[in-house]
């Protein structure tokens, strides 16, 4: 897909969310249901990720860990966004690889410390490009990667939360 192709595809909906700002807003969801051994068996749509404890926490290592899925889905979508990105500036990729590292203390997620946090202290994305554009342009195609990403937007920005309960 080139620049114009982008562009093509993507000008009717931003025609018509100017048009039509509700029509912009999409719930996404995910599901899950319990699943043997403390895990959680997840629905992503193209097939079923059991998720269970890290190792730190007494899995067996078998499961995906929850706290991967979420840098998984960071690398994800950094990637895609950074994919658009470079196609609508016209930038030239050969190749771009993408890592994201998380560090957490576990003693919070156990209830070891009330003052370790429980979840991730700093997450690091790191993206390695292969490519003949300018530091200029790079600089451009990142800040606007991490922009646009959503993934990325929504762990720097902590969007507000709530936890319902229903009985089955």
């Amino acid at each position: 897909m080139n620049a114009d192709d982008l562009r093509a595809q993507q000008a009717p909906l931003k025609a018509r969310y100017k048009d039509e700002p509700d029509a912009a807003l999409v719930t996404l969801r995910a599901r899950g249901s319990l699943g043997e051994n403390v895990s959680c068996k997840v629905e992503t749509g193209k097939a079923l990720v059991t998720a269970g404890l890290h190792p730190a926490t007494g899995g067996s290592g078998l499961a995906a860990c929850s706290g991967d899925m979420l840098l998984e889905a960071l690398v994800a979508c950094a990637g895609v966004t950074l994919n658009a990105v470079a196609t609508a500036l016209g930038i030239a990729l050969r190749d771009a690889r993408l890592e994201a590292e998380g560090d957490l203390d576990f003693r919070g997620t156990l209830g070891i410390s009330k003052e370790v946090p429980v979840g991730f202290q700093a997450i690091r994305l790191t993206v390695t490009l292969d490519t003949d554009a300018s530091d200029e342009e790079l600089d451009t195609l990142l800040k606007l990667t991490e922009r646009y990403c959503v993934v990325y937007q929504t762990i720097a920005g902590s969007p507000a939360m709530t936890l319902n309960r229903h009985r089955a």
